[in-house]
């Protein structure tokens, strides 16, 4: 999964963003509604979470302004307004969702994986290639129906992979899939995931391997 944040304040912006990255959620942070705005228009998410009273303005705001667009993110309110009337304008605004603060992480977590089984972005459907399988609500990978054990990150490069077989992924579309964009990012760490995604694939008999295309990227096609 991954979304939006939008969090104007230091401290809760840090807690949210390593609750999520200790659960595997990608999260893009921006404080302004002008930043959220541009991102939104540009990146794919799964659902952005926004918070009301902004530098910039009302939260709200964004939310009309994106539905007008029809643009269809699905969208959660996270918010110290948690008054009857604030959660009604909310929901009027366009929001699908509102949660006031203080919260439970794993209550939004919930909340999210709810939107995400409603939005566009990612389809939550059962990915299936030669004897490799992925479950993107799961996060489990089976190969000739055994489960194995893969990394967060890893685990990211082969849905990645698995959402376009036989076809190139580049590297920068792979580098988006699989970090979020405050992530400090190693020269070769995306060349070493796919290293020890091979070997795994190797050992475990897969049917299938994944091809270097030079200076571009990477696919996933069945075994010669």
């Amino acid at each position: 999964m991954r979304i939006l944040l939008l969090e104007d304040e230091p401290e809760m912006a840090r807690a949210l963003l390593e609750a999520l990255r200790r659960r595997d959620v990608l999260a893009d942070h921006v404080r302004t509604i002008a930043d959220a705005d541009a991102m939104a228009r540009v990146g794919t998410y799964d659902v952005l979470v926004l918070d009301r009273r902004l530098p910039d303005g009302e939260g709200l705001d964004l939310v009309a302004a994106l539905r007008q667009r029809k643009h269809p993110v699905p969208i959660l309110v996270l918010t110290a307004l948690g008054g009857v009337d604030h959660r009604v304008d909310g929901l009027d605004s366009g929001a699908d969702d509102y949660l006031a603060k203080p919260f439970a992480i794993e209550e939004l977590l919930a909340r999210l994986r709810a939107l995400q089984r409603r939005g566009p972005a990612v389809s939550d459907r059962y990915l299936s290639f030669g004897n490799l399988s992925v479950d993107p609500r799961t996060n489990e990978v089976s190969i000739g129906g055994a489960l194995v054990e893969f990394p967060r990150r890893e685990y990211l490069v082969v849905e990645a992979l698995m959402r376009r077989p036989n076809r190139i992924v580049t590297r920068p579309n792979l580098i988006e899939a699989v970090y979020a964009l405050e992530d400090e990012i190693g020269s070769n760490a995306l060349d070493a995931h796919i290293s020890r995604i091979r070997k795994k694939l190797l050992l475990t008999e897969a049917s299938v391997e994944i091809r270097s295309v030079r200076n571009i990227g990477y696919l996933i096609r069945a075994k010669a």
